[in-house]
């Protein structure tokens, strides 16, 4: 054999086994909620999948709201991802291709903002959805992730890299406004990017624990990771059931991923791509 074809199947080897590696976690959560808590804790573990899905899905509906605290996180993602999408590549195509005065005083500001931890913003954050009168409702969590640093950073290194200085200029003699070119010229040769941006702030609003916790005061109004939390009883954790549950809230995870996922590739290879 060539060195050439034992490179290639070198490589090969070690993308399944880095394959396998990531598929375990995701191969052992749905051998556990197939099973009892009593088989997971048996030695040597069990590695195949039971029979006790059906039950533990039902123990899950049963002590959850799920389908009711799930409306919640999907009303929450869907929002929050849309604002996010429309905010940032908007903010993002003002940086990358219009000049004014402070643009990259502002950026910097911008970009420092990513380094401060979200735990630190929690107090400030709470006392404003207080004085405002959000607390306890979904506009707490959704007006407050309508935008974020990173998207604006993101969408404007692709708007910087994808959308010549030239085309806008003819957009404008062509009597399109900012909006106009925004719309007509930007948004359009953005939608792999755009596309990333969207599943990233979706998987990120979705799996949100902290700050629901926090703000969400409203039994009827909380996300579905508050509602999954209180599976973890203060005697004793049933493993098989937490595991369930964390299992049916990545189903929706895995369809959004699957849709978009042609784009989602494109986009986050995209730089790679150019450079």
């Amino acid at each position: 054999m060539t060195r050439t074809r034992w490179r290639g199947l070198a490589l090969h080897a070690v993308l399944i086994l880095a394959l396998l590696v990531f598929m375990f976690p995701f191969a052992w959560t749905i051998i556990m909620a197939s099973n009892t808590t009593a088989d997971i804790y048996r030695f040597p573990p069990k590695f195949t999948f039971g029979g006790h899905f059906g039950d533990n899905v039902h123990q899950v509906l049963t002590n959850v709201a799920f389908f009711q605290s799930m409306g919640n996180t999907a009303v929450v993602a869907v929002s929050t991802t849309a604002l996010v999408l429309f905010f940032d590549s908007l903010a993002a195509f003002t940086f990358a291709k219009f000049r004014f005065p402070g643009r990259n005083a502002l950026f910097v500001i911008l970009l420092a903002t990513m380094l401060l931890p979200a735990q630190l913003a929690a107090v400030p954050q709470f006392q404003t959805m207080a004085l405002l009168g959000w607390v306890g409702s979904l506009k707490a969590l959704i007006i407050p992730g309508a935008a974020n640093a990173f998207g604006i950073f993101w969408m404007r290194q692709y708007f910087q890299n994808s959308i010549h200085d030239e085309l806008v200029e003819a957009a404008t003699l062509d009597g399109c406004g900012f909006f106009g070119t925004y719309w007509h010229v930007a948004l359009p040769s953005a939608r792999p990017a755009l596309a990333f941006l969207g599943i990233f702030t979706f998987v990120g609003s979705w799996n949100d624990y902290m700050w629901p916790l926090i703000v969400l005061t409203n039994p009827d109004h909380v996300t579905l990771q508050v509602a999954l939390s209180t599976l973890n009883r203060a005697h004793g954790v049933d493993y098989s059931m937490v595991m369930t549950g964390a299992l049916l809230a990545m189903i929706p995870l895995v369809i959004v991923f699957a849709v978009f996922a042609r784009q989602f590739i494109k986009g986050a290879t995209e730089g790679a791509v150019r450079g």
